[in-house]
């Protein structure tokens, strides 16, 4: 029961009269009656909102926002971008890609679109039918329209935003009016998102007839921010810290459990947590050694002073090469082959390159004196890592759970470390991290718990699964579970694995199939197992199962065209009738992917 005592912990700007309602409607309600209550209003919450100064009654009267996102930013900064635009006066419609009515889009007259890239150049799971129509024939003409997009990527890969470009281009192909230039953002998004972003309301400040009055009258009140977030990291307690394989894996993983006591962060499975990394002492030294610099100097950059040490240690990338820093070492050492690698036509080569070096293995080869300002100027500004949170709230209570691998390993003769995996490793009890949680809206469960789960998650791709299990058996869901897990070695690798035999035993977990790649003579990998199980797999999912994949890119690539063979087989489906049903899954909701 929620009591007037205890309204004033519900956010503001929900007014006394209003939470004394909230207060009535739940008095008496059970727990079960009050999850449900929540989950109705959480999903109010997610529906497309209108922000501004009046309900536009015409879409020439109204912005509309759109955002495609697979781990978050996208959607922080569409909604950033929707609240300073209502704040001009102007009437904003913000929505997620997939909840955009196609049908509209020849109506529309002002469209912002901010989209990530991921993978090699594909689009988020929640903008591929968005993005699918808009290259289509299907699409229409558009000259009425003025646009403009932001694209988000990492210059990791050779593919940089490649979902973006392709947006601005086919929209300009299509007659509409282009605002300003696409925006690439990089991992430091700011530096790119926040002058286009006040470019973009500029121009449209300039050129739309949607201007109101200077009194503006909110459609919805703004949300309260939370005390802490990516901005503002809380400091979390280390609890446990424990490696969950044996000592003669080929590679550490290891189980964290967090305090969260204090901070009010809440999540739901499917979320991940961000951890701010630190460069391990020793790589920076090797940094300062190398480059023979001293980590004592000041060096100014950006309005701020600090010694190059802790440049180094807490601001700049150190152990993810980008395509920036390739062409700065490029320019500097003067090397063709180098500048080569960055053509256009190479970027099988540029990918090889950047998937297997570390900025420090670049260095080496080209060896070239930085002044210390081009050299940090040269690197990427550090950035959190996000991480899967493997346990249920409603289970650990005020904690989070993490499953890590650790990056640690030798080549090109020299050792290599990650950033935030070794801070990770190193953490002993009460240690702090700083975290803070990333909603991740398009990795859900059901709202209705009696749909059957299959979840195909390898090494520690398994992590949001032990939430989803948790959180299933503390609801009393009534859907069966499916999971596929795979790693190297039986022996060595299985990760929770006393966990999933004691669900099998309670009957929480319905069905373990298993795939260790290196314990016989052919490697054999969840993708298989699916294709052996594939009957089954499609039988379920005809039923209304909910399909997820967790794990690197390539796995899940792999595990995409196992199920379209899948329903081909046992479907009588032909291959593009096979992948258009995978693609109607994704646009249900019922097949949900979290890749990286």
């Amino acid at each position: 029961m929620i009591s007037p005592a205890t309204s004033n912990a519900l956010p503001e700007p929900l007014s006394a009269d209003k939470q004394a309602l909230l207060a009535r409607l739940a008095d008496g309600l059970g727990p079960a009656e009050l999850y449900w209550a929540a989950a109705w209003i959480a999903a109010q919450a997610a529906r497309p909102q209108e922000i501004g100064a009046a309900p536009a009654k015409a879409a020439g009267e109204r912005l509309s926002v759109v955002y495609g996102s697979q781990t978050g930013n996208a959607k922080r900064l569409a909604e950033g971008l929707a609240e300073r635009a209502a704040a001009t006066g102007l009437a904003v419609r913000l929505l997620r890609a997939d909840a955009y009515p196609l049908r509209e889009l020849v109506q529309e007259r002002q469209l912002l679109l901010v989209v990530s890239t991921q993978g090699e150049g594909e689009p988020p799971d929640d903008a591929r039918g968005l993005v699918e129509f808009i290259a289509s024939r299907r699409a229409p003409r558009l000259e009425a329209l003025s646009y403009a997009v932001l694209g988000l990527g990492d210059s990791s890969y050779p593919q940089f935003c490649a979902i973006g470009r392709q947006l601005d281009a086919r929209l300009a192909e299509l007659g509409a009016s282009r605002l300003i230039p696409a925006g690439e953002a990089d991992v430091d998004l700011d530096t790119v998102a926040a002058p286009w972003s006040e470019q973009a309301l500029e121009r449209l400040r300039e050129t739309s007839k949607a201007l109101a009055p200077a009194r503006v009258t909110p459609l919805h009140a703004v949300p309260a921010r939370a005390t802490h977030g990516r901005e503002r990291p809380f400091a979390a307690a280390v609890l446990a810290n424990q490696r969950i394989v044996a000592r003669d894996s080929e590679r550490e993983v290891r189980h964290l459990e967090l305090s969260l006591a204090g901070s009010g962060l809440r999540y739901a499975p499917g979320d991940a947590l961000g951890i701010w990394p630190r460069n391990p002492a020793v790589l920076v030294e090797q940094w300062l050694e190398l480059l023979r610099l001293d980590g004592a100097q000041a060096v100014t950059l950006d309005g701020r002073s600090l010694p190059l040490a802790q440049w180094l240690a807490r601001e700049r990338e150190l152990t993810r090469l980008g395509r920036p820093l390739v062409a700065a070492v490029a320019a500097a050492s003067g090397d063709h082959a180098l500048q080569r690698v960055l053509e256009p036509g190479q970027r099988t080569e540029l990918a090889a390159l950047l998937a297997t070096h570390q900025p420090i293995d670049l260095l080496r080869r080209h060896p070239v004196a930085w002044p210390a300002e081009d050299l940090l100027a040269a690197l990427r500004p550090l950035t959190p890592r996000l991480y899967s949170i493997a346990s249920s709230q409603k289970l650990v209570g005020d904690e989070a759970h993490l499953t890590v691998a650790v990056v640690d390993y030798h080549a090109h003769g020299a050792r290599h470390w990650g950033a935030a995996s070794s801070l990770l490793a190193a953490a002993v009890p009460d240690d702090t991290l700083p975290v803070f949680v990333e909603a991740n809206e398009r990795f859900r469960l059901p709202e209705d718990d009696a749909r059957d789960l299959i979840m195909i998650g390898p090494g520690t791709g398994v992590a949001p699964f032990r939430a989803f299990l948790q959180e299933r058996q503390e609801t009393g869901a009534r859907g069966r579970h499916w999971l596929c897990f795979g790693n190297r070695h039986f022996a060595r690798d299985f990760l929770y694995q006393t966990e999933w035999q004691a669900a099998l035993k309670r009957g929480v977990l319905q069905r373990l199939d298993l795939a260790f790649s290196r314990d016989g003579a052919a490697k054999v990998y969840v993708q298989q197992r699916l294709r052996e199980q594939g009957a089954e797999l499609y039988a379920w999912l005809q039923g209304g199962a909910h399909l997820y994949v967790c794990g690197d890119v390539g796995m899940a690539r792999d595990v995409h065209a196992a199920l379209a063979d899948v329903a081909a087989a046992h479907g009588g489906l032909s291959a593009e009738a096979a992948r258009a049903w995978l693609d109607d899954l994704l646009r249900q909701g019922r097949y949900a992917r979290d890749v990286y």
